[in-house]
This record gives structure tokens, C-alpha cells and sequence, in this order.
């Protein structure tokens, strides 16, 4: 089996430019494309055995491409995800009237539900490190003689694994360690958890603090509503320490989630929170009454997909004091971001706090500057992250991402190799059959004195001249002036590597496509590259 990445790297089928369509192609055009190339490959159109089998395998990929363009739910689902989305398990049961946007939510789910069925053959970790740095005597020294010290305050390790057992039951192990000012306190604890038909039910025991016995459990009530709660009881020396806890979830509308959670036990408290979210912003709110504190908490969350950034701002206002927050998340790979973020308040002063995802593993930073309010530490916290991310980025960064691409691209060549040489091979094949059409048209042209092309080469340029590499290059003549209609040769903006004919003979790089044409007679030369689009004569 092929992993994650390999897969990732196969060369997607592009439908449209098969049939040489515009992606806003209406039915019409669609069947008279289809029965334009029918025409051309049908297998009883050939007689020769070696010629009807080429032609049996171009006329597989047109009635291919008009089936998933002619129909409204299978194009909608290729233009919105691509040739993948297609082999995706669990599409039949899509509605076929949801929007392009909702298609590519649904697109996801049945994507990460793919990915779930895979992670049930094999543990899923999951873990968090935290490490609190002590930095105050930076900006508030207390000793201007001696060097500012700057130590671990504390540091806290979380891990957690999970077993599949069955389709519906799972082990779940976790443990967790924490230490501060040389102190320290850990915990383990082993859940088994069963699915049921509408929700999960799960018994769980444990030891660190005492023994831990609980029981949780979830339900659907409806396509809106969703309840989790459960108890716990921590015996300890001096007696057994019980807990309650209890979460309602109501999907207000297709953005907006509201809930309430209720805790009972050493530490009680009733929290109600709005989450609001969509593609280009979030905002959650809650309102936390409990022991020790009251507090109102929003945060604000401004999401710039095209730059793979997120900027959010955030307030906490309580009995305990008052608390700012800004920050940065940015994407650095498909699993993996960082953040960083400047927390600023009262009594707990300036914080510098770091962040780095992967994948299900979080490590995380909080660097303390200082105790109190200082301008300086204020300004350095915001600076140095700014500096630090364009100094990475240049000096390790952006050399990781050409090799990274570097290497993608030959993964690429590899995965395809025979694949590629396949789509050579069968351009060759479908030049050879377009051979009688090719003449037809071509005489056509000629007589009414309309396009006629001389010469036609796809492929990569040297880099030292406009000339094309002879070994990253083809000639085309055949498959451009058989694209010809009536005078006119119209091509849109995607890779010509996929029109009937061509094969790419580089791939990764850079290509063009150059034509030599004569139009009632008069030469002309047009070069465009590989995406552009093109409307001869022009």
C-alpha cells in the first residue's frame, strides 16, 4: 500500500482540458466536445487491430471525462476537490444539491473519516509539553551587579494513546508529570470506551493523587442537540473527593455553536460559551461563575486563508484582575504551525508564550518578562518574534521548502514514472489516430484560406536562449490543428499537458506552448506558457 504522501503525489486526471473545456462549460458544449474526440477514437472507426486498441483506451478516457462533466453531482464534487474526491468513499449518500462549499466541508469529513479508519489500525498519540520560563530579572533585576537569571519555572508532560479493539471499542491510556521548584506530581489513568448508536459511554480508573474511579458518556439527542457528563470519584487518605460534570452543545445555526458546562467538586463552576465561525473569522465568548473566580472572557480570531495566517485578539476580565491577549498562528506545512502570542495583564504581567503544533502534539512556551506592566517588556515581546520568524525563515525556512519541493517534484517523477511514459505513449497513439481527421481539417483550412498550423512545439525553454530543449520537448502540430474549428483555435487556461496528444515532457518545470501558423495566408508565430490561454487568430 502506497503511504499518505505517495499517494498525495499521483497526477491528477484534468477532465476539462481532456475535452478541451472551459470550467464553466455549459451541457451543450460538454456534448459536442464528446462527440467531436467520439468521433475521432471510437474503436469501430478503426479497423487495424494494434489501431482499435489505441483507440479503445482514448475513447475509455472521453466517455470517462463526459461522464463525471455531465453529470451535475459528480462535477461539482471534481470541481471542488479534484479527481480525488471522486475515488472518496461515502459520497453516495451526499445530497446532491449541496454547494460547492459545502461539498468541500463534506470532502473533509469523509477525508479525515478515511483517515480514522486508518489510525483504527494503529495507536493515535496524542501529548502536550509545557515548558514556563522565568525571564522577569530581565527587565526587573534584582541585582544590577549580577547577570539576569533566567530559569524553567515548571514543566508539565501529557501523553495519550489509543487501542482499537473492536469497530466500536478502544483503550485509551494516559498519563501525565508535573514539576515545579523541585516538586513534582504525575498520574495514570487506562479508559475503556464503547460507541453506541447515538453516542459513547466510557469507564475509566487511574492513580497519581489517590485512586480514580469515573464513568463518562455522551449522546446525540438530535441533529442540533449533544450531551456529555459524567462523575469521578478520587479516594484519597483523607476521604473520597466526588465530582460531577455535565456539557450541553446546540448547534444555533450552520456557523454558531452554544454551550453549558456544569462542574461540581473541589473547584465548582457553570460556564456559558457562543463559538461563531466561518472562512474568514471566529469569535467565542463565555461567562465562567465559579470558585475561586468569576470571569468574561472573548477572543477574536481573523483567518487569512490565501496566506495560511491567523490573527486573534483576545480579552479576560474577572475577579482575579483583567488579561490582554495578541497573536499569530501560521501554517509552516500540512501539519505543523506555530504561534506566537503576547499576553499582557494584571496581576500576572507580560507574557511571551510560544507555540508549535504537530500533527496531534503541541509544545508550548510561556516565557514570563515580567510581573508588573513595563513598556519594555511590552515592546521586546512584540518585537522578538517578528525578527526571530524572518531570521528562521530566511536562514533555515525558505532552503527547507526548495528542497522540500525539490524533492516532491522528483517523489513525483518517481510515483508517475510509468505513468508518465504511459501518457507518452499514449499521445503518440492518439496523434497516429487523429492522423485522418488531422488531413481532413487541414485541407479544410487550406481551402478557405483560414488557420492552417505550420508548426507546433510544447515543452521547456534552454535557459540561455528561446529555443526548446530537444529532450524536454514535443512536437504538437497534429493535436493543435485538430483542436481547430471552423478558423478558430480556442484553448483555456489550464496545462496543455492534458489536451489528446500531448504528454508533459518535464515535469515540474516550466513549459510553453509555440505556435507558427499562416491565417488567410499571412505567417505569424505565437509562444504562450503552459496555462495561458489562447484564441488564434487573435
Amino acid at each position: 500500500m502506497a503511504s499518505d504522501n505517495e499517494s498525495e503525489a499521483e497526477l491528477d486526471e484534468n477532465y476539462y482540458t481532456f475535452l478541451n473545456l472551459p470550467r464553466d462549460a455549459t451541457s451543450e458544449q460538454i456534448n459536442t466536445a464528446y462527440r467531436k474526440q467520439s468521433r475521432i477514437y471510437h474503436p469501430d472507426k478503426h479497423m487495424e487491430p494494434e489501431n482499435k486498441k489505441r483507440a479503445e483506451i482514448m475513447f475509455n478516457r472521453t466517455k470517462r471525462a463526459y461522464e463525471v462533466l455531465s453529470d451535475p453531482h459528480q462535477r461539482a464534487i471534481y470541481d471542488s476537490v479534484g479527481e480525488k474526491g471522486l475515488k472518496t468513499e461515502g459520497w453516495e449518500i451526499v445530497h446532491r444539491t449541496k454547494t460547492p462549499a459545502e461539498i468541500r466541508d463534506e470532502y473533509q469529513r469523509l477525508a479525515e473519516a478515511a483517515e480514522d479508519r486508518r489510525l483504527q489500525q494503529r495507536t493515535n498519540p496524542r501529548g502536550n509539553i509545557t515548558i514556563n520560563v522565568n525571564a522577569t530579572e530581565i527587565f526587573t533585576p534584582y541585582d544590577e551587579s549580577e547577570m539576569p537569571r533566567v530559569e524553567i519555572g515548571s514543566m508539565s508532560i501529557a501523553q495519550s494513546i489509543e487501542a482499537p479493539i473492536t469497530r466500536k471499542d478502544m483503550i485509551i491510556m494516559s498519563g501525565n508529570l508535573y514539576s515545579s521548584n523541585g516538586t513534582g506530581s504525575g498520574g495514570f489513568m487506562v479508559a475503556g470506551r464503547r460507541l453506541l448508536n447515538k453516542g459513547w459511554v466510557e469507564l475509566c480508573v487511574g492513580a497519581g493523587n489517590g485512586f480514580l474511579l469515573g464513568l463518562k458518556g455522551g449522546r446525540t439527542l438530535s441533529s442540533k442537540l449533544t450531551l456529555n457528563g459524567g462523575t469521578n470519584m478520587n479516594f484519597q487518605e483523607n476521604g473520597v473527593i466526588p465530582a460531577v460534570f455535565s456539557s450541553l452543545a446546540v448547534q444555533l445555526d450552520k456557523h454558531t455553536v452554544g454551550s453549558l458546562t456544569l462542574n461540581a467538586g473541589p473547584q465548582s463552576s457553570l460556564t456559558t460559551q457562543i463559538d461563531h465561525s466561518n472562512d474568514n473569522h471566529a469569535i467565542s465568548t463565555s461567562f465562567v461563575i465559579g470558585t475561586p473566580h468569576i470571569y468574561f472572557n472573548i477572543s477574536y480570531t481573523r483567518k487569512m486563508m490565501e496566506n495560511e495566517l491567523k490573527l486573534k485578539l483576545a480579552t479576560k476580565v474577572g475577579t482575579f484582575g483583567f488579561m490582554g491577549e495578541y497573536g499569530v498562528e501560521k501554517k509552516v506545512s500540512k501539519y505543523s504551525s506555530v504561534i506566537a502570542a503576547v499576553s499582557i495583564g494584571v496581576p500576572s504581567g507580560v507574557i511571551l508564550k510560544f507555540k508549535i503544533l504537530r500533527s496531534n502534539q503541541s509544545y508550548v512556551f510561556p516565557i514570563h518578562l515580567s510581573d508588573e506592566i513595563v513598556p519594555a517588556a511590552v515592546f521586546y515581546a512584540t518585537v522578538t518574534p517578528v525578527i526571530a520568524w524572518f531570521l528562521i525563515k530566511k536562514s533555515i525556512m525558505d532552503p527547507m521548502e526548495a528542497e522540500r519541493k525539490s524533492m516532491e517534484v522528483e517523489r513525483t517523477k518517481r510515483q508517475n514514472e510509468q505513468r508518465l511514459t504511459a501518457k507518452k505513449l499514449e499521445a503518440l497513439a492518439a496523434i497516429h489516430l487523429m492522423q485522418s481527421t488531422y488531413n481532413r481539417i487541414l485541407t479544410e483550412e487550406q481551402d478557405r484560406r483560414g488557420l492552417v498550423i505550420k508548426r507546433a512545439i510544447y515543452g521547456c525553454l534552454s535557459e540561455d536562449s528561446p529555443q526548446f530543449k530537444a529532450e524536454a520537448s514535443h512536437d504538437v502540430t497534429i493535436p493543435i490543428q485538430c483542436l481547430v474549428r471552423d478558423g478558430t483555435l480556442q484553448l483555456y487556461e489550464s496545462s496543455k499537458s492534458d489536451l489528446p496528444g500531448f504528454y508533459d515532457p518535464s515535469l515540474g518545470d516550466d513549459k510553453f506552448l509555440s505556435i507558427e501558423y499562416t491565417y488567410n495566408n499571412v505567417l505569424k508565430t505565437v509562444k504562450v506558457k503552459d496555462t495561458e490561454s489562447l484564441r488564434l487568430p487573435g
